[in-house]
């Protein structure tokens, strides 16, 4: 069951964490298939540091993938770095 209920000044993602509610919202950007984190990728980033293997596992890729796509995020990160410093 769906409910769009709106509350200013909060998140969904706080809310849910708030009342232990599981996201049911499968449209959502953040949604993620993962009861232990109320299919939210939001609430799971807050639980801390996870290993690639975790990662692959919610996201139904490899753990090389995710290596892969780690990789290409931290060059692009640092491309834009050097940018930054050069302005």
């Amino acid at each position: 069951m769906e409910h769009n209920i709106k509350v200013a000044g909060t998140t969904c993602f706080s809310e849910h964490t708030k009342r232990g509610l599981t996201c049911e919202k499968r449209s959502c950007r953040l949604w993620m298939e993962s009861a232990a984190d109320l299919n939210c990728c939001v609430i799971a980033s807050n639980r801390g540091e996870h290993t690639l293997q975790e990662i692959g596992d919610v996201f139904g890729v490899t753990r090389m993938r995710i290596c892969q796509i780690e990789k290409i995020i931290l060059g692009k990160l640092e491309k834009d770095e050097t940018v930054t410093e050069a302005v």
